[in-house]
Protein backbone atom coordinates (compact mmCIF):
# COMPACT_ATOMS: atom_id res chain seq x y z
CA UNK A 1 0.00 0.00 0.00
CA UNK A 2 1.03 3.96 -0.47
CA UNK A 3 1.83 5.86 2.12
CA UNK A 4 -1.58 7.86 1.40
CA UNK A 5 -3.82 4.69 1.02
CA UNK A 6 -2.24 2.86 4.04
CA UNK A 7 -3.18 6.26 6.06
CA UNK A 8 -6.43 6.35 5.03
CA UNK A 9 -7.27 3.19 5.58
CA UNK A 10 -5.46 3.45 9.43
CA UNK A 11 -7.98 6.22 9.47
CA UNK A 12 -11.33 4.36 8.94
CA UNK A 13 -10.36 1.56 10.36
CA UNK A 14 -10.31 3.74 13.82
CA UNK A 15 -12.77 6.46 12.98
CA UNK A 16 -15.32 5.58 10.53
CA UNK A 17 -18.68 5.09 12.38
CA UNK A 18 -21.73 3.37 10.45
CA UNK A 19 -23.50 6.30 11.57
CA UNK A 20 -21.37 8.65 9.35
CA UNK A 21 -22.06 6.24 6.56
CA UNK A 22 -25.66 5.71 7.22
CA UNK A 23 -25.77 9.68 6.44
CA UNK A 24 -23.79 9.66 3.60
CA UNK A 25 -26.23 7.57 2.47
CA UNK A 26 -29.09 9.89 3.26
CA UNK A 27 -27.73 12.76 1.99
CA UNK A 28 -27.01 11.03 -1.56
CA UNK A 29 -30.75 9.89 -1.70
CA UNK A 30 -31.98 13.34 -0.69
CA UNK A 31 -29.26 15.85 -2.49
CA UNK A 32 -30.11 17.30 0.74
CA UNK A 33 -28.18 17.78 4.25
CA UNK A 34 -31.10 19.27 5.99
CA UNK A 35 -33.21 16.11 5.27
CA UNK A 36 -30.83 13.51 5.59
CA UNK A 37 -30.17 14.99 8.79
CA UNK A 38 -33.28 15.12 9.82
CA UNK A 39 -34.04 11.46 8.98
CA UNK A 40 -31.23 10.28 10.65
CA UNK A 41 -32.79 12.48 14.24
CA UNK A 42 -29.47 14.79 14.15
CA UNK A 43 -28.96 18.40 13.76
CA UNK A 44 -28.10 20.24 9.89
CA UNK A 45 -24.64 21.37 12.02
CA UNK A 46 -23.81 17.65 13.67
CA UNK A 47 -24.61 16.27 10.02
CA UNK A 48 -22.38 18.88 8.40
CA UNK A 49 -19.50 18.70 10.73
CA UNK A 50 -19.88 14.74 10.00
CA UNK A 51 -19.18 15.16 6.21
CA UNK A 52 -16.70 17.26 6.71
CA UNK A 53 -14.83 14.74 9.06
CA UNK A 54 -15.18 11.91 6.36
CA UNK A 55 -13.74 14.20 4.05
CA UNK A 56 -11.10 15.54 6.16
CA UNK A 57 -10.41 11.12 7.10
CA UNK A 58 -10.77 10.10 3.13
CA UNK A 59 -8.96 13.21 2.01
CA UNK A 60 -11.22 14.19 -0.89
CA UNK A 61 -14.15 16.54 -1.58
CA UNK A 62 -17.34 13.83 -1.34
CA UNK A 63 -20.36 16.67 -2.45
CA UNK A 64 -20.59 20.14 -4.40
CA UNK A 65 -22.96 22.30 -3.17
CA UNK A 66 -25.58 23.75 -5.78
CA UNK A 67 -28.71 26.28 -5.27
CA UNK A 68 -30.81 22.89 -5.17
CA UNK A 69 -28.69 21.11 -2.23
CA UNK A 70 -25.86 19.28 -2.35
CA UNK A 71 -24.47 16.64 -5.48
CA UNK A 72 -21.90 13.72 -4.63
CA UNK A 73 -18.66 14.04 -6.13
CA UNK A 74 -16.95 11.34 -8.04
CA UNK A 75 -15.42 10.62 -4.60
CA UNK A 76 -18.65 10.93 -2.87
CA UNK A 77 -20.61 8.51 -5.51
CA UNK A 78 -17.69 5.81 -4.95
CA UNK A 79 -18.21 5.84 -1.43
CA UNK A 80 -21.87 6.21 -1.19
CA UNK A 81 -21.89 2.64 -3.12
CA UNK A 82 -19.59 1.08 -0.63
CA UNK A 83 -21.70 2.29 2.37
CA UNK A 84 -24.75 0.81 0.29
CA UNK A 85 -22.59 -1.92 0.27
CA UNK A 86 -21.51 -2.37 3.68
CA UNK A 87 -25.00 -2.16 4.81
CA UNK A 88 -26.28 -4.73 2.82
CA UNK A 89 -23.80 -7.15 4.10
CA UNK A 90 -24.70 -6.21 7.40
CA UNK A 91 -28.67 -7.09 7.01
CA UNK A 92 -27.21 -10.18 4.93
CA UNK A 93 -25.44 -10.90 8.23
CA UNK A 94 -28.60 -10.38 10.64
CA UNK A 95 -30.66 -12.23 8.17
CA UNK A 96 -27.95 -15.31 7.91
CA UNK A 97 -27.54 -14.83 11.66
CA UNK A 98 -31.93 -15.08 12.07
CA UNK A 99 -31.95 -18.02 9.48
CA UNK A 100 -29.94 -19.77 11.89
CA UNK A 101 -31.66 -18.74 14.67
CA UNK A 102 -35.05 -20.56 13.18
CA UNK A 103 -32.99 -23.81 13.03
CA UNK A 104 -32.46 -22.75 8.57
CA UNK A 105 -28.85 -23.98 7.92
CA UNK A 106 -27.91 -20.47 5.76
CA UNK A 107 -29.90 -18.24 3.68
CA UNK A 108 -28.96 -17.93 -0.63
CA UNK A 109 -30.62 -15.32 -2.80
CA UNK A 110 -30.92 -16.42 -6.30
CA UNK A 111 -30.98 -13.88 -9.35
CA UNK A 112 -32.30 -16.41 -12.10
CA UNK A 113 -32.57 -15.68 -15.78
CA UNK A 114 -34.90 -17.40 -18.14
CA UNK A 115 -32.46 -19.53 -19.74
CA UNK A 116 -31.76 -21.45 -16.48
CA UNK A 117 -35.32 -21.18 -14.95
CA UNK A 118 -36.87 -23.95 -15.91
CA UNK A 119 -34.30 -26.83 -15.88
CA UNK A 120 -30.99 -25.72 -14.15
CA UNK A 121 -32.06 -23.89 -11.27
CA UNK A 122 -34.80 -26.54 -9.73
CA UNK A 123 -32.51 -29.41 -10.44
CA UNK A 124 -29.79 -27.41 -8.00
CA UNK A 125 -32.53 -26.48 -5.06
CA UNK A 126 -33.48 -29.93 -5.32
CA UNK A 127 -29.56 -31.87 -5.36
CA UNK A 128 -28.83 -28.63 -2.48
CA UNK A 129 -31.77 -29.21 -0.12
CA UNK A 130 -31.29 -33.06 -0.30
CA UNK A 131 -27.71 -32.22 1.32
CA UNK A 132 -28.89 -28.99 3.40
CA UNK A 133 -32.70 -29.63 3.95
CA UNK A 134 -32.84 -26.32 6.00
CA UNK A 135 -31.27 -23.60 3.64
CA UNK A 136 -33.73 -20.75 2.80
CA UNK A 137 -33.82 -20.37 -0.63
CA UNK A 138 -35.07 -16.55 -2.42
CA UNK A 139 -35.67 -16.45 -6.35
CA UNK A 140 -35.82 -13.07 -8.00
CA UNK A 141 -36.38 -13.17 -11.85
CA UNK A 142 -35.37 -10.75 -14.57
CA UNK A 143 -32.95 -9.67 -16.71
CA UNK A 144 -29.48 -8.81 -16.02
CA UNK A 145 -30.01 -4.89 -16.38
CA UNK A 146 -32.55 -5.52 -13.46
CA UNK A 147 -30.59 -8.48 -11.56
CA UNK A 148 -27.00 -7.04 -12.03
CA UNK A 149 -27.58 -3.80 -10.46
CA UNK A 150 -28.74 -6.20 -7.08
CA UNK A 151 -25.96 -8.26 -7.53
CA UNK A 152 -23.39 -5.65 -7.24
CA UNK A 153 -24.76 -3.90 -3.98
CA UNK A 154 -25.08 -7.23 -2.59
CA UNK A 155 -28.71 -8.14 -2.27
CA UNK A 156 -28.32 -10.80 -4.45
CA UNK A 157 -25.72 -13.57 -3.96
CA UNK A 158 -25.36 -15.22 -7.75
CA UNK A 159 -27.05 -14.83 -10.66
CA UNK A 160 -27.78 -18.40 -13.06
CA UNK A 161 -28.44 -17.85 -16.83
CA UNK A 162 -26.98 -16.12 -20.00
CA UNK A 163 -23.39 -14.72 -18.64
CA UNK A 164 -23.30 -11.33 -19.76
CA UNK A 165 -21.26 -10.28 -22.82
CA UNK A 166 -20.21 -6.87 -22.60
CA UNK A 167 -21.63 -4.89 -19.86
CA UNK A 168 -20.84 -5.50 -15.69
CA UNK A 169 -17.74 -7.67 -17.23
CA UNK A 170 -15.44 -5.82 -14.96
CA UNK A 171 -17.17 -5.95 -11.83
CA UNK A 172 -17.59 -9.29 -11.92
CA UNK A 173 -16.82 -12.76 -12.40
CA UNK A 174 -18.06 -15.45 -14.09
CA UNK A 175 -18.07 -19.65 -14.15
CA UNK A 176 -19.32 -21.50 -17.26
CA UNK A 177 -21.43 -24.32 -16.40
CA UNK A 178 -22.40 -25.32 -20.09
CA UNK A 179 -23.22 -23.83 -23.81
CA UNK A 180 -27.06 -23.34 -24.71
CA UNK A 181 -28.05 -22.11 -28.18
CA UNK A 182 -31.48 -20.27 -29.29
CA UNK A 183 -34.79 -22.20 -31.13
CA UNK A 184 -37.45 -20.92 -32.53
CA UNK A 185 -40.33 -22.17 -31.28
CA UNK A 186 -44.41 -22.21 -32.37
CA UNK A 187 -47.74 -23.68 -30.99
CA UNK A 188 -48.57 -26.82 -31.93
CA UNK A 189 -51.47 -24.91 -34.12
CA UNK A 190 -49.10 -22.94 -35.99
CA UNK A 191 -49.89 -23.54 -39.60
CA UNK A 192 -45.30 -23.91 -39.94
CA UNK A 193 -45.15 -26.51 -36.67
CA UNK A 194 -44.16 -30.01 -37.92
CA UNK A 195 -43.47 -28.51 -41.54
CA UNK A 196 -39.38 -29.67 -42.66
CA UNK A 197 -36.72 -27.08 -43.73
CA UNK A 198 -38.92 -23.60 -43.32
CA UNK A 199 -37.10 -21.12 -44.71
CA UNK A 200 -36.99 -17.49 -42.98
CA UNK A 201 -39.31 -16.19 -46.09
CA UNK A 202 -42.02 -18.38 -44.62
CA UNK A 203 -42.06 -17.26 -40.98
CA UNK A 204 -42.05 -12.97 -42.46
CA UNK A 205 -46.38 -13.37 -42.42
CA UNK A 206 -45.78 -14.00 -38.86
CA UNK A 207 -45.72 -12.24 -35.56
CA UNK A 208 -42.64 -12.91 -33.23
CA UNK A 209 -42.20 -12.96 -29.32
CA UNK A 210 -39.08 -10.84 -28.75
CA UNK A 211 -37.18 -10.62 -26.00
CA UNK A 212 -36.93 -6.65 -24.48
CA UNK A 213 -34.38 -4.11 -26.18
CA UNK A 214 -32.11 -4.14 -23.83
CA UNK A 215 -30.57 -7.57 -24.00
CA UNK A 216 -28.34 -9.22 -25.98
CA UNK A 217 -30.37 -11.77 -27.75
CA UNK A 218 -32.81 -8.86 -28.77
CA UNK A 219 -30.16 -7.04 -30.46
CA UNK A 220 -28.45 -9.93 -32.56
CA UNK A 221 -32.33 -10.52 -33.31
CA UNK A 222 -32.75 -7.12 -35.02
CA UNK A 223 -29.47 -7.07 -36.65
CA UNK A 224 -30.50 -10.11 -38.29
CA UNK A 225 -33.71 -8.70 -39.68
CA UNK A 226 -32.21 -5.89 -40.50
CA UNK A 227 -29.93 -7.98 -42.39
CA UNK A 228 -33.38 -9.34 -44.45
CA UNK A 229 -33.96 -6.49 -46.47
CA UNK A 230 -34.92 -4.39 -43.44
CA UNK A 231 -37.62 -6.95 -42.65
CA UNK A 232 -40.49 -5.65 -39.69
CA UNK A 233 -42.71 -8.10 -38.34
CA UNK A 234 -45.81 -7.23 -38.37
CA UNK A 235 -46.21 -7.97 -35.13
CA UNK A 236 -44.19 -7.81 -31.83
CA UNK A 237 -44.94 -9.37 -28.47
CA UNK A 238 -41.82 -8.02 -26.59
CA UNK A 239 -41.94 -10.72 -23.25
CA UNK A 240 -39.52 -12.15 -20.62
CA UNK A 241 -42.41 -14.21 -19.07
CA UNK A 242 -42.42 -17.49 -20.21
CA UNK A 243 -45.65 -18.65 -18.76
CA UNK A 244 -47.10 -16.12 -21.06
CA UNK A 245 -45.09 -16.60 -23.75
CA UNK A 246 -46.16 -20.19 -23.96
CA UNK A 247 -49.56 -19.35 -23.40
CA UNK A 248 -49.32 -16.89 -26.61
CA UNK A 249 -47.87 -19.10 -28.88
CA UNK A 250 -50.38 -21.25 -28.05
CA UNK A 251 -52.87 -19.17 -28.81
CA UNK A 252 -52.06 -17.43 -31.74
CA UNK A 253 -49.60 -18.15 -34.55
CA UNK A 254 -46.59 -16.18 -33.14
CA UNK A 255 -43.04 -17.11 -33.55
CA UNK A 256 -41.29 -17.32 -30.50
CA UNK A 257 -37.18 -16.76 -29.32
CA UNK A 258 -36.43 -19.57 -26.47
CA UNK A 259 -33.22 -21.14 -24.74
CA UNK A 260 -32.81 -24.76 -25.83
CA UNK A 261 -32.60 -25.52 -22.29
CA UNK A 262 -36.27 -23.86 -21.08
CA UNK A 263 -38.58 -25.52 -24.13
CA UNK A 264 -37.29 -29.15 -23.52
CA UNK A 265 -39.90 -30.50 -21.60
CA UNK A 266 -43.05 -28.50 -23.19
CA UNK A 267 -41.42 -30.08 -26.73
CA UNK A 268 -41.81 -33.58 -24.78
CA UNK A 269 -45.46 -33.12 -23.89
CA UNK A 270 -46.38 -31.37 -27.17
CA UNK A 271 -47.37 -28.08 -25.05
CA UNK A 272 -44.96 -26.12 -27.75
CA UNK A 273 -43.48 -26.93 -31.09
CA UNK A 274 -39.97 -26.57 -32.39
CA UNK A 275 -39.83 -24.86 -36.02
CA UNK A 276 -37.04 -26.55 -38.24
CA UNK A 277 -35.23 -23.39 -38.94
CA UNK A 278 -31.91 -22.83 -37.31
CA UNK A 279 -31.81 -19.70 -35.34
CA UNK A 280 -28.16 -18.33 -36.83
CA UNK A 281 -28.13 -16.12 -33.80
CA UNK A 282 -28.05 -16.62 -30.19
CA UNK A 283 -25.42 -19.36 -28.94
CA UNK A 284 -23.62 -18.82 -25.89
CA UNK A 285 -22.92 -19.42 -22.57
CA UNK A 286 -25.08 -20.10 -19.05
CA UNK A 287 -23.31 -20.13 -15.70
CA UNK A 288 -23.09 -18.13 -13.09
CA UNK A 289 -22.14 -14.48 -11.92
CA UNK A 290 -20.80 -13.25 -9.18
CA UNK A 291 -18.92 -10.12 -7.18
CA UNK A 292 -15.84 -10.27 -8.09
CA UNK A 293 -14.23 -9.20 -4.82
CA UNK A 294 -16.72 -11.12 -2.56
CA UNK A 295 -17.14 -14.80 -1.09
CA UNK A 296 -19.98 -16.29 -0.81
CA UNK A 297 -21.18 -17.63 2.79
CA UNK A 298 -21.45 -21.44 2.99
CA UNK A 299 -24.96 -22.09 1.60
CA UNK A 300 -24.14 -19.89 -1.20
CA UNK A 301 -21.16 -21.96 -1.46
CA UNK A 302 -23.12 -25.03 -1.38
CA UNK A 303 -25.47 -23.71 -3.55
CA UNK A 304 -22.55 -22.80 -6.37
CA UNK A 305 -21.23 -26.65 -5.93
CA UNK A 306 -24.79 -27.51 -6.42
CA UNK A 307 -25.48 -26.09 -10.08
CA UNK A 308 -21.85 -27.00 -11.46
CA UNK A 309 -22.91 -31.10 -10.08
CA UNK A 310 -27.14 -30.42 -11.85
CA UNK A 311 -24.97 -29.11 -15.12
CA UNK A 312 -22.54 -32.15 -15.27
CA UNK A 313 -24.87 -34.59 -14.12
CA UNK A 314 -27.19 -33.96 -17.29
CA UNK A 315 -25.80 -31.30 -19.70
CA UNK A 316 -27.54 -32.67 -22.61
CA UNK A 317 -31.43 -31.89 -20.89
CA UNK A 318 -29.69 -28.66 -20.54
CA UNK A 319 -27.93 -27.41 -23.56
CA UNK A 320 -28.70 -29.74 -26.85
CA UNK A 321 -30.96 -29.86 -29.22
Amino acid sequence: MTGRHSRIVDRALTRLKLRQLRLLVAVGAHGNIQNAARELGISQPAATKMIQDLELDFEVKLFNRTNRGVVPTVFGETLIRHGKLIFTQVSNAAQELDDLNEGNSGRVVVGTLLAASTSLLPAAIEILLTDRPNVAVKISEGTNEVLMPGLLSGEIDMVVGRLPSHRHRDKIRQEKLLQDHILAVVGPQHPLAGKPDVSFAQTKPFGWILPPLETTLRRQADHFFIGQQQYVPPVTVESVSYLANRALLQSRNLIGLMPAAVVTQDFSNGHLSQLDWTVPFGHGPIGISLRADDDLSPAGRAFKAALHQAAQDNPVRYSSK
